[in-house]
């Protein structure tokens, strides 16, 4: 996987956007521009912490049996 596209990668980058737009020192195209690449990447988190969750609790449920199934379907396509 592309360390761009990882999810700690992605959270620093949304980071980095917000400081920059809380900074009020860009024009307001770019702020627009940013604005929307954080809340693509916003959107991708918030898909990604669901998508955990939703297995975290499908382990809850099974009694944290072991899983032989891949984690990350990304990784294994």
């Amino acid at each position: 996987m592309n360390k761009k596209n990882t999810f700690e990668a992605k959270l620093a980058r949304l980071e980095e956007i917000v400081n920059t737009l809380d900074s009020d020192t860009i024009a307001l195209e770019e702020s627009s521009k940013l604005f929307e690449e954080g809340i693509k990447l916003s959107k991708e988190l918030s898909e990604k912490l669901n998508e955990v969750k939703f297995k975290v609790e499908a382990l809850k449920e099974k009694g944290a049996e072991l899983v032989l199934e891949p984690f990350d379907k990304e990784e294994n396509a």
